[in-house]
C-alpha cells in the first residue's frame, strides 16, 4: 500500500524515528530521553527488516516446493545483533541514571545543568 508515493511501511517507520527523535531533544527528564533513544532504535530495526522483505519471497530454507526469490536472512541477524547493543545501552544507561539520581538527587537535565 503506498501513500504519499511511499510504501506504509516505511512512512510508519518514519513517523516512528521522528516520535523517538523529538523525545530525545524536547524533554528534560534523562529516563524520557532514554525511552527516546529506546523507540528511534526500535524504528531503525523495523527499516532494516523491511528493507529485507522481497514481494512474495519464500523463507531461505531449501526444501522441495520452494523457489526464487528467497527473503534474505542478513537482515535478520543484523536486528538480532542491534538488539543486543541496544539492550545492552539501555542497562549501561539506566545504570548511570541511577547513579546520577542518588549523587544529585535529580534526572531532569536543566536542574542538572545549574549544579556546581
Amino acid at each position: 500500500m503506498l501513500l504519499f508515493g511511499l510504501d506504509l511501511d516505511y512512512v510508519l517507520v518514519i513517523v516512528l524515528f521522528c516520535v523517538g527523535l523529538y523525545m530525545l531533544v524536547s524533554k528534560s527528564n534523562l529516563l524520557k530521553k532514554l525511552l527516546g533513544l529506546n523507540v528511534m532504535e526500535t524504528a531503525v530495526f523495523a527499516f532494516i527488516v523491511t528493507s529485507g522483505m522481497i514481494e512474495g519471497g519464500d523463507p531461505p530454507i531449501l526444501v522441495a516446493g520452494t523457489a526464487a526469490p528467497y527473503a534474505s536472512p542478513i537482515p535478520q541477524a543484523m536486528v538480532l545483533t542491534g538488539i543486543v547493543v541496544a539492550v545492552s545501552v539501555t542497562a549501561v544507561a539506566l545504570a548511570l541514571i541511577v547513579q546520577i539520581h542518588a549523587h544529585f538527587g535529580t534526572i531532569e537535565v536543566d536542574e542538572l545543568k545549574e549544579l556546581p
